[in-house]
C-alpha cells in the first residue's frame, strides 16, 4: 500500500535529513577532536554528561511549552543556537568556548538527526500529520531519513584524518563550518512553514477514542482520561531510564572505545560509523512494516534482545574488522527501533499532550544517559575497555523484558 505523506510531515523528514548529516559527522569527530586537543578522557566523559544534563532540563519544558505555543518556535531556535556554536567553533579551541558549544548543542551525542531537547516539539509536529494506522511507517521512515544522513555525515566525519594540517582546528574546520550552514538552510525551510494544520483523526492504543477538551466538556470523564494517559506515560518513563543508563555508557563514546582498542583512525572510524548508520536506516524501514505486521512493542523488544546480544559479544572480538562488523550490525538492529519507540510514545496522549509525552520519552531517555559518559570516562582512563560495554548490554536486555511485559498489550489494540 503506497504510503501517503502529508507537505508538512515531508518537510519536517527533510530536515531531520538535512541537521543528521551534521550529526553524523560529530559523532565520528567529537571526541577524536578533544582528544587531539589532549583532553583526558575522564574530560571528555564529564562534558558529554554536561550535555545530556543540559539537554535533559530543556526537555520538559520545551514540551509542555510546545503544546502552548506551537511548535514551529522552538524548533528555530535550535537550529539558530546550532549555527552560531558550529560557526564558534571554527575559530577557536579555548576549553571554556568548547565546554559551552558541545554541552548548550549536544555535539557528538548522535541524535540521528533529531531536534535535540526540542526534539518533543518535532515530534509532536510531525504526529499532527501521521494517521495512528500508519504512524509507525512514518516515523520509521523519518528515523531511516536521520539514519541514512547521519552515514553521510559519518563518511564527512572522517576526512580530517585523511591530510595532516599541522593543527586540529584546521583539520576538523570543514566539519564545523558544514554543521553551521547545514543548520542556517533548515532555518530557511522551517520560516517557510505553517506552524500546524488542522491535526489527523487518530485513535489512541489502548485509550479509547474521545475527543479532545472543550469548554463545558464532562469533567470527571475528562479526568479519567488524563489519568489514563499520565499513568501510561509514568510507565513509560520508569522503563526508559535503564535503557537511557545503558546508551549513555556507551553511545556518545564509542568512537573514542576503537580509537583507544585498536589504536585506528579517524577515516577508519568513520567508514564503520557511516556503514552502521546506513544499515540502520535499512532496519529503520523494515521495522515499519514489522510493526504493521506484528506490532509496535513486539518489533522493539525482540530487536533490542538481539542488540544486546551482540553488545555482549563485542569486548571479547581481536580483531577491528569484525569487531566493525559486529558493531555495525548492533546498532542496526537496535537503533533501528527508534521510529517504532517514538510512534508508539505520541501514541499514549491525544493531540493536545503529545509534546508532554515526547518530553516524558526524551527526559526519561536522557536524565539517566547523561551520567553514563563520565562514568565510561573514568573506566576509560582506569583501563577497563570491557566493562561498560558489558554493563550495557545487560541492562538493555532487562530493559527489552520490561518493555515488552508493561507494553505488550498496546501490540493487541485495533490500530
Amino acid at each position: 500500500m503506497k504510503l501517503m505523506i502529508h507537505n508538512t510531515a515531508a518537510k519536517l523528514i527533510a530536515i531531520r535529513g538535512l541537521r543528521s548529516i551534521g550529526q553524523g559527522a560529530m559523532v565520528v569527530d567529537l571526541t577524536l577532536y578533544l582528544k587531539d586537543l589532549q583532553w583526558s578522557g575522564s574530560l571528555i566523559g564529564s562534558v558529554t554528561s554536561a550535555a545530556g544534563l543540559f539537554g535533559a532540563l530543556l526537555i520538559l519544558l520545551v514540551g509542555i511549552l510546545s503544546d502552548r505555543f506551537g511548535r514551529k518556535r522552538f524548533l528555530v531556535l535550535y537550529e539558530l543556537i546550532t549555527f552560531f556554536s558550529a560557526l564558534w567553533l571554527c575559530f577557536t579551541t579555548q576549553t571554556l568556548v568548547l565546554i559551552l558549544a558541545i554541552v548548550i548543542t549536544g555535539f557528538g551525542r548522535g541524535q540521528s538527526g533529531a531536534a535535540g531537547p526540542f526534539s518533543p516539539a518535532e515530534q509532536a509536529w510531525l504526529s499532527c500529520y501521521a494517521e495512528q494506522s500508519r504512524r509507525g511507517q512514518i516515523f520509521s521512515l523519518n528515523t531511516a531519513v536521520g539514519f541514512a544522513g547521519m552515514a553521510l555525515g559519518a563518511v564527512i566525519g572522517g576526512l580530517p584524518g585523511l591530510y595532516n594540517s599541522g593543527s586540529p582546528l584546521l583539520a576538523y574546520r570543514p566539519v564545523f563550518f558544514l554543521i553551521a550552514v547545514i543548520s542556517l538552510l533548515c532555518t530557511v525551510i522551517l520560516l517557510s512553514m505553517q506552524d500546524r494544520d488542522e491535526p489527523a483523526e487518530v485513535s489512541v492504543p489502548g485509550v479509547e477514542q474521545r475527543p479532545e477538551k472543550k469548554p463545558g466538556a464532562n469533567p470527571e470523564k475528562e479526568h479519567i482520561i488524563w489519568y489514563e494517559e499520565n499513568w501510561a506515560l509514568l510507565k513509560l518513563a520508569l522503563v526508559n531510564s535503564l535503557n537511557g543508563l545503558a546508551i549513555g555508557l556507551t553511545g556518545p563514546m564509542m568512537a573514542y572505545w576503537f580509537s583507544l582498542r585498536f589504536e585506528v583512525s579517524t577515516q577508519e572510524i568513520g567508514l564503520m560509523m557511516a556503514a552502521g548508520f546506513f544499515l540502520t536506516g535499512m532496519f529503520a524501514v523494515i521495522n515499519g512494516f514489522l510493526a504493521e505486521r506484528f506490532g509496535m512493542v513486539k518489533s522493539v523488544s525482540w530487536m533490542r534482545v538481539a542488540g544486546s546480544l551482540l553488545m555482549l559479544i563485542l569486548p571479547w572480538v581481536p580483531s577491528f574488522t569484525l569487531a566493525s562488523l559486529i558493531y555495525i550490525m548492533r546498532n542496526s538492529i537496535s537503533r533501528g527501533t527508534q521510529g517504532n519507540r517514538s510512534a508508539l510514545t505520541v501514541s499514549l496522549t491525544r493531540e493536545s499532550r503529545r509534546g508532554l509525552a515526547a518530553s516524558i520519552n526524551a527526559l526519561s531517555n536522557r536524565l539517566p544517559s547523561a551520567v553514563g559518559p563520565t562514568i565510561t570516562g573514568y573506566l576509560f582512563d582506569a583501563g577497563q575497555l570491557s566493562l561498560p560495554l558489558t554493563l550495557t548490554a545487560v541492562m538493555q536486555l532487562i530493559s527489552a523484558g520490561l518493555y515488552q511485559r508493561v507494553f505488550g498489550g498496546y501490540d493487541k489494540q485495533k490500530v
